[in-house]
């Protein structure tokens, strides 16, 4: 079992930082791949970032390549997510979530773990 906690979302300008944090219960961080999704009102869980269990690979949808940043601390069970050059369109409840998988799945439902989310809201 491995529960997952968000922190870190609030409000934010445009150009502005952020970032998130997904603290993990358990012994069993490492044993898991680990990924963030975002969802807007209406809008099915999108894919936004994932490292493998050693952190030796990282994936990005396109619409954040270049601007986040996914990375996590296995001595502090943590998963992060350093938000830069936010966007009105980066609005959203972000999630956290982990999997036994050795590779990311970009949807959603194949994901077993979720934390409870953290708003990020970008104003212009």
């Amino acid at each position: 079992q491995v529960q997952l906690v968000e922190s870190g979302g609030g409000l934010v300008q445009a150009g502005g930082s952020l970032r998130l944090s997904c603290a993990a219960s358990g012994r069993t961080f490492s044993r898991n791949t680990m990924g963030w999704f975002r969802q807007t009102p209406g809008n099915a869980r999108e894919f936004v970032s994932a490292i493998t269990r050693r952190g030796n690979n990282t994936y990005y949808s396109d619409s954040v390549k270049g601007r986040f940043t996914i990375s996590r601390d296995t001595a502090k069970n943590t998963l992060y997510l350093q938000m830069n050059s936010l966007k009105r369109e980066d609005t959203a409840v972000y999630y956290c979530a982990a999997d036994a998988r050795s590779l990311p799945s970009y949807v959603a439902r194949n994901w077993y773990y979720w934390g409870q989310g953290a708003q990020v809201t970008v104003s212009s």
